[in-house]
């Protein structure tokens, strides 16, 4: 893997670049969340809502590795950053003229999941081109602190602008935040990435990448887990806002502060991996993870009281920086610089794939029975998955 002399600079450089434009992003997809919560509170709106954001990024992915792959990734994320704010920026200006509508929502959202599935691969694979390998699992860990710390303040941002500003201007903070981090991007130089010597049409590039996936040892079996963990975990990320609205008050403050509380488990899940640095074996931190995030998603719907429903969800959000800081490096150490792009493509296929489809079994089911039952049901299946990850331990070892 290529670094640079000063990869301290260009790597704080890099993250506070990703973290202005998480933030301005996260402010706009809580609000359009919670525009869609308080005006309708229908659970089948909230699902066609996942699916647009979610599909399309299914449908670009596996083009956009290997555009990863072959192509400068810094100006693949650039370009994705600047297409996604002018999405945001025209929707705004839609809303702000009184062409208000969900059907220009949900286009604005599939468009914006473009822009997401094309840089989300070249952002991954291009962290090893500026931190040495043996800094990876510290720079990852800080990475999802900081932008957990963003999605703590985006929803009190995102809270008090739609309370204040509305919904048309609140989208406009997103145009600016993508202005300022790519504006940032453009000082950090990254060396050119090791690509293959031979440039085969794209669908070739694509069948060696997924050839590549299959025949990995351990990439064929991670990714059969990715796809049960993130089926399972769609309630609790899409449906809790509903079930707060429902079950606690639809006031914005509470959805404010369930938003809160889990970005700030997290900030203090991406804090305690930097320093801890995980067990050895990746796996091994990331079945950790899968049953206590399981348990604490069960202890959710279990929950009566807000405040022990706020305490609860900030334990779980600790441990989804531990398990993707885990996941992320674990690619990062044990797949080839030259098919890392298609490879973080397929993983974002997957978790794009899973959750959208988690949605389409949950998001009705939402509307018919309590949302505290999906989230017992599903956490409970989710802990029971930890035996499998643990049985594949030893191929990491033997890689």
């Amino acid at each position: 893997m290529q670094t640079t002399d000063n990869w301290q600079r260009k790597a704080a450089l890099f993250l506070t670049s990703q973290m202005i434009s998480i933030f301005g992003t996260s402010v706009v997809a809580y609000a359009v969340i919670w525009y869609i919560t308080l005006e309708t509170s229908s659970a089948s709106l909230m699902t066609i809502l996942i699916v647009c954001t979610f599909l399309p990024q299914v449908l670009i992915s596996l083009i956009a590795g290997v555009w990863a792959d072959r192509y400068n990734r810094k100006k693949l994320i650039i370009i994705s950053d600047l297409f996604t704010a002018i999405v945001t920026l025209v929707l705004a200006i839609c809303f702000i003229s009184g062409s208000k509508s969900f059907t220009l929502i949900f286009v604005a959202a599939a468009l914006r999941s473009l822009g997401a599935g094309i840089q989300t691969p070249a952002v991954s694979a291009i962290l090893p081109q500026i931190v040495p390998m043996e800094k990876l699992t510290k720079v990852n860990g800080i990475n999802n602190a900081l932008i957990s710390a963003t999605t703590l303040l985006s929803p009190a941002v995102g809270g008090i602008m739609l309370s204040t500003m509305g919904f048309s201007y609140t989208l406009l903070i997103d145009v600016f935040t993508a202005i300022i981090a790519v504006v940032i991007f453009t000082f950090i130089k990254v060396k050119k990435h090791a690509c293959s010597e031979e440039v085969d049409s794209i669908f070739k590039e694509l069948k060696k990448g997924l050839l590549y996936t299959k025949n990995h040892p351990l990439l064929s079996k991670l990714l059969f887990f990715y796809i049960l963990f993130f089926f399972l975990v769609a309630p609790a990320a899409f449906l809790t806002p509903l079930m707060v609205a429902r079950s606690f008050g639809p006031e914005v403050w509470r959805l404010t502060l369930n938003e809160m509380f889990w970005s700030g488990g997290a900030v203090l899940g991406g804090v305690v991996i930097s320093f801890w640095g995980g067990f050895k074996n990746k796996l091994s931190t990331m079945a950790l993870s899968t049953a206590a995030f399981g348990i604490t998603i069960a202890l959710m719907g279990v929950a009566k009281d807000f405040w022990l429903y706020l305490v609860i969800i900030l334990l779980s959000g600790i441990f989804m920086p531990i398990f993707s800081t885990a996941e992320t490096v674990l690619i990062q150490e044990n797949v080839e610089e030259n098919m890392m792009g298609r490879v973080f493509s397929i993983v974002q296929i997957i978790i794009t794939a899973a959750m959208p489809l988690g949605m389409l079994v949950f998001g009705p089911l939402g509307d018919m029975i309590p949302i505290e039952y999906l989230l017992i049901g599903t956490g409970i299946c989710m802990a029971l998955l930890t035996p499998s990850i643990l049985r594949v331990r030893h191929i990491v070892e033997k890689i």
